[in-house]
């Protein structure tokens, strides 16, 4: 049985401000984006922090949403259904924000991914305004409908690495992570 307030004081220890999962759609997108706008509020971040950490929230869920892979789920001997779950949170620390998401993928894409994300963390703040550009101008529209500029901008709007991870599943799937941490401001202290 799931122990419901161990996982109320390991979320309370991690100073979640919130968490989902399941599948996401658009409706849920803007849900979570007033959630955490209001949350913000009622915790006294300053405009220019709930500015920062909504826009880099909306790249990550909006690549959540575009991005992520159906894994196959038997229900009965003739019902084979494409499950398309993950999972969101993000968490309010003392020196940062960070924002984790979860979901599957097939594993044959995990090379291409790991590598997009080698090289946006490879490249400093001007290389990666440059890299962006270029990405943009390029053109190209992957299958999903995306242009590639995911990862680039949140590492941009971020201003910090992306830290990611896979776990392999079976052949077909992989579960991928990814913490995006944005840095608070710090106030400054004034002195007579």
């Amino acid at each position: 049985m799931l122990d419901i307030y161990d996982l109320y004081k390991k979320m309370e220890s991690n100073k979640v401000l919130l968490s989902f999962k399941g599948t996401i759609t658009s409706e849920l997108l803007t849900s979570i984006l007033q959630i955490v706008e209001d949350r913000m509020v009622e915790l006294n971040d300053s405009s220019k922090e709930r500015k920062k950490v909504f826009n880099v929230l909306v790249e990550v869920l909006q690549n959540l949403y575009h991005h992520i892979d159906g894994f196959e789920v038997v229900g009965t001997e003739e019902e084979i259904k494409t499950v398309k779950s993950s999972i969101f949170m993000i968490s309010r620390l003392p020196n940062d924000y960070q924002i984790i998401t979860g979901n599957f993928l097939f594993s044959e894409n995990v090379e291409k991914l790991k590598k997009r994300i080698d090289y946006v963390n490879s490249l400093d703040k001007e290389d990666l305004k440059l890299f962006y550009k270029e990405t943009l101008n390029n053109g190209e529209v992957s299958k999903k409908g995306g242009g590639g500029l995911g990862f680039i901008d949140i590492a941009r709007k971020s201003a910090n690495k992306l830290d990611y991870n896979f776990i392999k599943i079976d052949e077909k799937y992989s579960f991928f992570t990814l913490i995006v941490k944005i840095d608070k401001f710090k106030k400054k202290v004034i002195e007579n």
